[in-house]
């Protein structure tokens, strides 16, 4: 259940985001972000807040870590939609790696999402989000953030 501990202290993150997601674009847009993050229940939830100052707009992420499942839930919240996301990811680690599958909407349609987090060390740390058209035959990276603590 201690799996989000990494995330714990200041961080700074580099983003790519594909400008046009599921279109076949391959314009990136690259911004910088800096991310606070705590743990809570003894390592069995994780809040953090992350600002994009060249973007206007921040957000923040709540975990929490189902023991019974053996699953973690994410849930969004950014400033620009003012709302919680109440449609979580869900998934676990397993070793470095955290997978996590839900759904999003692209461009008025749903598809499939699925998060990836990659633990170097623990002064780095990678997340990335992809979309898939076709129920996860496919998949689409369309946003990183590389971390390195600050």
């Amino acid at each position: 259940m201690n799996d989000f501990d990494f995330l714990a202290g200041h961080w700074n993150v580099i983003n790519r985001r594909l400008v046009k997601p599921l279109s076949g674009s391959a314009e990136w847009d690259e911004f910088p972000g800096r991310s606070v993050a705590t743990r809570h229940f003894g390592g069995a939830a994780s809040f953090d807040e992350i600002e994009f100052p060249t973007k206007g707009f921040s957000g923040l992420t709540v975990r929490v870590y189902d023991a019974v499942a053996r699953a973690w839930s994410l849930y969004w919240a950014g400033s620009a939609q003012g709302a919680l996301d109440t449609s979580p990811m869900v998934g676990a680690f397993d070793g470095n790696r955290g997978e996590f599958y839900g759904e999003e909407t692209c461009d008025g349609r749903l598809v499939r999402c699925r998060f990836v987090w990659t633990v170097a060390d623990d002064g780095t740390a990678r997340w990335e989000q992809a979309f898939s058209p076709d129920d996860g035959r496919t998949w689409e990276t369309n946003w990183t953030m590389d971390f390195t603590r600050a």
